[in-house]
């Protein structure tokens, strides 16, 4: 089994939706869009699927000060306006005030230095992982057949078909995670032609990590009857963040 490229363009697509994708690369893909309807439309479908999960966030209301302070930066706030109708004193001297916010700057630098060092004194920071993992599960000449978003929160994973797939009579695709250097792990029998959500169980989440694989064989309509798969792997692809 071999690993779809990277820049895989359905996985590219899942990655501009989740807003992973740097600056460069969203100008790029956005490029790519306008030229390619095919582009344009795994782009829509994947914004049109993650889009639900901002609802899951609560909206934040910013707190008056942030206001305030944009109005004073853009010369707008009522104060200022009236500092500059008042007569020039030291007071209303711009070059002391700009002296004294380098200064601030400084000292709130220097203040935040001395908080990491004592945080890294007492430990490492933790670092901040996305709760998504994607991957593209694709053939071996790299065309993705089917993308899978998996929810670490939820324990929730998503198949969506990529491609059109044709399976014979009385068999039925199966999809498997592989950890490495471990024996497959059956997820359950999915519709090829459609979407379709899986439960996982926290123990199923735990091997999702570096280098774990999703794959999908053929086997018959009920699934592998040993627990391992007995049909061809048409299709393979590392789970990655998002």
């Amino acid at each position: 089994m071999n690993t779809p490229a990277n820049h895989d363009d359905e996985l590219r697509c899942a990655e501009y939706a989740l807003g992973v994708l740097s600056a460069a690369e969203r100008r790029e893909l956005e490029r790519e869009a306008g030229e390619n309807p095919l582009v344009q439309a795994n782009l829509h479908r994947w914004q049109a699927r993650i889009a639900p999960l901002a609802e899951d966030a609560p909206p934040v209301e910013p707190p008056p000060r942030v206001w305030q302070r944009i109005q004073r930066d853009l010369g707008v706030a009522p104060e200022v306006r009236a500092a500059r109708r008042a007569p020039s004193t030291w007071w209303d001297n711009l070059r002391l005030w700009r002296w004294l916010g380098l200064g601030a700057g400084i000292a709130a630098l220097v203040l935040l230095a001395v908080n990491f060092s004592s945080l890294m004194h007492f430990g490492q920071p933790t670092a901040v992982v996305s709760p998504y993992m994607v991957a593209a599960i694709a053939r071996q000449d790299g065309v993705t057949h089917w993308t899978a978003t998996v929810d670490t929160r939820r324990g929730n994973m998503v198949v969506v078909p990529a491609d059109k797939s044709v399976i014979a009579a009385g068999r039925a695709t199966e999809l498997w995670l592989i950890p490495p250097n471990a024996k497959p792990i059956a997820l359950g029998v999915f519709p090829a032609d459609q979407p379709a959500s899986m439960a996982l169980p926290p123990e199923i989440l735990a091997q999702m990590g570096d280098n774990a694989m999703l794959a999908v064989s053929i086997e018959p309509s009920g699934g592998s009857p040993t627990g391992q798969p007995t049909g061809p792997v048409v299709a393979s692809g590392t789970i990655r963040p998002a």
